[in-house]
């Protein structure tokens, strides 16, 4: 095996989270467990994603609150929420809440821009004029400002409140979120702006094709970028989807190759206006994915890794891809796994 293969010090999961539209509940206490599966695994994060008009999760904050009371150890993230639709206080409330619940385990995962679906979306968040709102990363600047949990008003302010006379702030404070906030950088230009900012750097399978057709050099721009404007150590996270076919059945296995030809196009060339690159996912044997990760020039950049779920798979198929990437793919990559592995709670299936 190639001998480039880095030592990855923090494994993650990122699970889809879906389910049939007639029956919700399922799909996302399907998910809950997995958080639970990938805990006892010994995995150190687990992330969603935020979707809207989607049957999935579409508010990762109460997601992941019921998730801290279903999990002990591991790190709980958003990738990513778009802010483009939330209040950056109110978001700032709900996020520091969960972060408190969580013991701090919270990952905040951000994205700017103009939010997906707005011309259907928009006219029913926003009062007057949408398109006068101001969707840039200045909008991020107020969440994160929020979190700081600086007092509101001048130092004689205070609200009347059941306690007593309080000088207002956002409550509950959680203190060290702050340090936890995490941007998801699509294009050099993000990059600079979260190294510049001072958080943390999601990047995955989809790219910005910038002054290039190469998914990689595009990628490894980005991520100089970042650490060029970074003031200080901020961490660097890097997605793949990956699906290891070693302990699945012969219908799995078929299963997992289709899905992988059926997206191998959009590989092959810039997508789009904005020239959008896709990575290939990275589905074989463990031997296989591990040989191609030793190929994979962004994977030596960064230590810490997100294995990617994806969307059309079933419950015991997931299960079956954490559990082979833990056991035979990430110790290969240097990962030694948690501290102390909690004991295993009771992982009752759903049927």
């Amino acid at each position: 095996m190639n001998t480039r293969l880095p030592s990855i010090g923090h494994i993650g999961f990122l699970a889809p989270g879906n389910y049939p539209d007639d029956d919700p509940w399922h799909g996302l206490e399907q998910t809950l467990q997995l958080f639970q599966y990938g805990e006892h695994l010994g995995f150190d994060s687990a992330w969603v994603r935020q979707r809207h008009l989607e049957p999935g999760v579409s508010s990762a904050s109460t997601f992941l609150a019921a998730a801290t009371q279903r999990t002990s150890r591991m790190q709980l993230g958003s990738a990513v929420i778009p802010i483009g639709y939330e209040s950056p206080f109110r978001l700032a409330e709900d996020l520091s809440t969960v972060d408190v619940l969580s013991k701090g385990r919270l990952n905040v995962g951000i994205s700017a821009g103009r939010p997906p679906h707005a011309d259907l979306m928009a006219p029913l968040v926003f009062d007057g004029d949408w398109q006068a709102n101001d969707f840039s990363h200045a909008r991020v600047t107020r969440f994160m400002d929020n979190l700081r949990g600086g007092h509101l008003g001048d130092d004689e302010t205070r609200i009347g409140t059941p306690f007593g006379p309080r000088r207002p702030r956002l409550q509950p404070h959680a203190r060290r979120l702050i340090d936890r906030i995490w941007y998801g950088g699509g294009s050099r230009h993000s990059a600079e702006w979260a190294g510049r900012t001072g958080v943390n750097l999601l990047t995955g399978n989809v790219i910005s094709g910038e002054g290039t057709d190469d998914f990689f050099v595009a990628q490894a721009r980005l991520i100089e970028t970042f650490r060029r404007a970074s003031p200080g150590s901020r961490r660097v996270a890097l997605g793949r989807v990956v699906v290891p076919t070693d302990g699945a059945d012969p219908v799995s296995r078929r299963r997992y190759a289709e899905y992988a030809a059926g997206r191998s196009v959009r590989t092959l060339s810039p997508q789009g206006e904005r020239r959008t690159l896709f990575a290939r996912d990275l589905v074989g044997t463990s031997e296989e994915i591990l040989e191609r990760l030793s190929n994979d020039p962004i994977v030596p950049l960064v230590s810490e890794f997100r294995l990617e779920l994806p969307y059309e798979f079933e419950q015991d198929e997931y299960r079956q891809i954490l559990s082979d990437f833990v056991t035979l793919i990430a110790p290969e990559l240097g990962w030694a796994g948690p501290p102390a592995v909690q004991p295993s709670p009771a992982l009752h299936a759903v049927s």
